[in-house]
């Protein structure tokens, strides 16, 4: 059994790190970052530099610029921040599916089972911070066995990294000398605590739980237990993991189209070998692309059936990067990891049409490839499928679906009505809007003899019906009823037309309307 392994990223320059990504200011002037707060500003975030001259978070413009003259101050800008934060999480899923935000400045990552593939878990940790810095990005990292340990050892601890299955002689040595902050508790509750004498966590680890139940509330020792690991955490990823993956590194980034689109080839064939094993096929796919600079491009593409072939694969992202809508592919400073993702699997039914009907199921793929790389193209509402919904209302009982989604039957197969058996028949083409005619009739009620449709009078052979619509309860009121005939003129041609509203309840006057014909 894997045990859960948690790597919490702490970006504690997130303010003035991205202020100097921007560029314009001199890496060796101290920066800081300032916001409004209680009507002074005052300084929100401090870089390196400023931190060495002793300026803390909190701290007054004026009186930082009372002490250094020379302090170099941006606004704040928490959206921009929370951007930027959301950029570096993308970023992070190079490592693992599961990475989450931690906001307002860090990340967390669930690393569980992973690390192997990096050299261990200090080795991933010191490539993430190495990755980070060359980006411009100040962070420290802690892993733990759950998310608390991790997110304490991150920002308090010199020991980053907590072993696996902590006895409880590890645990005090490893976290008794932190601060109480490391529970994550608010600053009122922390300072009530610490005027109680109590400002480290082995203070309160080694007291009765009651009496610090009873005066600080359950919350500091529920973050004990979680420190502990006593309660079971998770993370809410930013993106939902995969069904399949395939993923390769480079140690020379690739910087030419040329060769990402030779590798995605290649990972087209790696990922068509999993989806085998478990004989399943590709609905929905994406090509994430990491560059060295930090830059995550996600291109997504559908199919309209399962696919489990390479080079299918492989031309369904060919026409979808040659859609106008999709921009063009920026390979940067060079692409150094490249990841195909399945996000959406279906198992690929057992069939006989290769044997029994083999240019029957030749023709259906080619027309299923077809309608993908339109789709592909054009983008997926211009290309779409009519499919049946449950709706009283005849005009309302199908709607326009886009036709790589959500396709209950393989293409090529018969589709059969979704009405149920011995349910009245509906015509071959239904119009959008009915139309009204000129009818005829013996008694204002009863079915017409004849009709004038589009300026040409119908004599009405045989006829059948009614079949009674009503609107839903709930439009009822503006809805009247509907009377349905099947007619048959003298020419042989079928008509679908009704009577709106009930004959002395609805109406003193019948009006006629012809809704479809059949063949």
């Amino acid at each position: 059994m894997t045990r859960r392994r948690f790597l919490s990223l702490w970006l504690p320059r997130l303010a003035t790190d991205r202020a100097r990504r921007l560029g314009g200011v001199d890496k060796h002037a101290p920066l800081a970052a300032i916001a409004k707060i209680d009507n002074a500003q005052r300084l929100v975030g401090v870089d390196d530099n400023a931190a060495r001259l002793g300026l803390t978070v909190g701290l007054t413009l004026a009186d930082a610029r009372a002490r250094h003259p020379n302090l170099v101050v941006v606004e704040a800008a928490p959206a921009e921040e929370a951007r930027l934060l959301e950029r570096l999480c993308d970023w992070c899923s190079r490592y693992t599916p599961l990475a989450a935000l931690n906001r307002p400045d860090g990340l967390m990552l669930d690393i569980s089972g992973v690390a192997h593939l990096f050299g261990g878990e200090k080795t991933l940790a010191e490539d993430c911070l190495q990755r980070l810095a060359a980006q411009g990005i100040t962070a420290a990292a802690g892993v733990a066995g759950n998310p608390r340990a991790a997110w304490a050892l991150a920002r308090f601890s010199r020991q980053k990294i907590a072993p696996e299955g902590l006895s409880d002689k590890a645990f005090a040595k490893l976290f008794f000398d932190l601060p109480l902050a490391a529970l994550g508790l608010d600053d009122k509750t922390a300072a009530d605590m610490a005027r109680a004498g109590l400002r480290l966590i082995g203070d309160i680890a080694l007291r009765p739980r009651a009496p610090i139940t009873a005066r600080f509330g359950p919350i500091p020792i529920a973050r004990l237990d979680a420190l502990k690991g006593l309660e079971r955490s998770s993370i809410a990823p930013r993106f939902p993991p995969p069904d399949f993956c395939a993923e390769r590194r480079f140690s020379s980034p690739v910087q030419t189209i040329e060769a990402i689109e030779a590798n995605l080839r290649k990972l087209a064939d790696d990922l068509v070998v999993l989806l085998e094993r478990q004989a399943k096929g590709a609905r929905r796919i994406e090509l994430a692309l990491y560059r060295v600079d930090g830059h995550v491009r996600r291109i997504k593409t559908g199919a309209s059936r399962p696919l489990n072939e390479a080079r299918a694969i492989s031309r369904l992202f060919a026409e979808k990067l040659m859609s106008p809508q999709e921009d063009a592919i920026d390979a940067g400073f060079g692409v150094d990891l490249m990841r195909l993702s399945c996000l959406a699997a279906e198992p690929l039914a057992p069939s006989q049409a290769m044997f029994e009907r083999a240019h029957e199921a030749e023709r259906a793929r080619a027309l299923a490839d077809l309608i993908d790389r339109l789709s592909a193209r054009l983008g997926s509402r211009a290309v779409t499928r009519r499919e049946l919904v449950e709706a009283h209302l005849p005009e309302q009982a199908e709607a326009a679906k886009p036709a790589t989604l959500g396709a209950a039957r393989m293409w090529g197969e018969t589709i059969e009505a979704a009405a149920p058996a011995g349910a009245p028949s509906r015509p071959l083409r239904l119009f959008a809007r009915p139309e009204p005619i000129d009818a005829l009739a013996e008694v204002p009620d009863g079915p017409p003899l004849r009709f004038r449709w589009r300026r040409m009078l119908h004599d009405v052979a045989a006829i059948e019906g009614p079949e009674r619509i009503t609107a839903p309860w709930w439009r009822r009121e503006n809805a009247p009823t509907r009377d349905y005939f099947r007619a048959e003129d003298s020419s042989g041609r079928r008509f679908w037309l009704y009577r709106e509203g009930l004959w002395g309840k609805e109406t003193a006057r019948a009006k006629w309307f012809l809704h479809g014909v059949f063949g």
